[in-house]
């Protein structure tokens, strides 16, 4: 399986370096920010950072963006949505879209990770209308129910 990257920006591979694996052991690949110069995100504010470049990833896979773990729990900075979802169809640019949650700004500069890509297989199953689900020993019990 390979992931084809698009390079959108002449900056891609020079300045802002290609996505890659940081360690052997990685599972995401680390997006930079391609940007020409420092964006503050203000206390709240929410911004769209390019990452300059689209991917295609291969059918039967799903990409899915997430912030670095880094940027939430030393800056509180993650990303709008939560995650992203790059569909295997889709073609355009990839953005990584921040919120600030903190009380503090926060700076972004050019070619710092603002993110990660993991490409995960997909299961479709088919959908199926019942008038009951199977049982389970859990049943319908919701937050907190298994005492954790």
């Amino acid at each position: 399986m390979k992931l084809q990257i698009k390079a959108l920006s002449d900056k891609i591979g020079k300045e802002i370096p290609l996505p890659y694996y940081a360690t052997d052991g990685a599972a995401a690949l680390d997006l930079h920010a391609c940007i020409d110069r420092a964006l503050t995100v203000l206390p709240g504010e929410q911004v769209m950072v390019p990452s300059g470049i689209a991917a295609a990833v291969p059918d039967g896979y799903v990409g899915i963006m997430a912030v670095r773990s880094s940027m939430g729990i030393r800056h509180g900075v993650g990303m709008t949505n939560g995650i992203g979802v790059i569909d295997s169809d889709y073609r355009g640019p990839l953005r990584v879209m921040l919120r600030n949650f903190s009380g503090e700004p926060y700076t972004v500069e050019p070619g710092d990770r603002v993110a990660q890509l993991l490409v995960v297989p997909v299961l479709c199953p088919e959908i199926e209308v019942v008038d009951e689900l199977p049982e389970t020993a859990r049943g319908e019990g919701g937050f907190g129910s298994t005492g954790r």
